[in-house]
């Protein structure tokens, strides 16, 4: 089955060149990889966060949303993560797509240039219509909250 496909407007911003776009390394990945742009290295202090530029500025359809999420191999070999996880990137933002990474470990990380540091994915959101009741529907799990189905 193909998937559905979204037209994605970018510009390439100066501290781009030479970077490869966000890209998927596996055929059904549900994400892309983004790479740094920074110039030469950036080194993220134990505890600190860094601020990363894509080099890339985005025009998304109405309707969508960019996603960045962290990259698990970063996240689980070198407590690298992105800290507003997934971070979001509005349909009317203009800008360069930055990632902030923190670095939860106990030793500085080198960023270096090209590296990929993050995952986007593009997801449609609805628009929300509120719509008051006296009172919700009934389920099965009602308002049973955090822990609720064990440890």
């Amino acid at each position: 089955m193909a998937r559905d496909e979204v037209t994605v407007l970018f510009q390439r911003l100066p501290n781009s060149e030479g970077l490869p776009l966000p890209s998927y390394q596996s055929a059904n990945a549900a994400a892309m990889d983004v790479h740094a742009a920074v110039i030469g290295t950036v080194t993220i202090p134990p505890g600190e966060v860094g601020l990363i530029p894509t080099g890339l500025a985005i025009a998304l359809p109405e309707g969508y949303e960019g996603q960045i999420r962290p990259r698990s191999g970063l996240a689980a070999k070198s407590l690298l993560t992105v800290i507003n996880s997934p971070g979001t990137i509005d349909a009317d933002y203009r800008g360069e797509v930055t990632v902030a990474l923190i670095n939860h470990g106990n030793k500085p990380f080198r960023v270096e240039r090209g590296m990929r540091v993050a995952q986007l994915v593009v997801v449609p959101v609805p628009q929300v219509r509120w719509a008051p009741v006296a009172e919700l529907p009934a389920t099965t799990r009602g308002s049973s909250g955090f822990g609720h189905t064990g440890t």
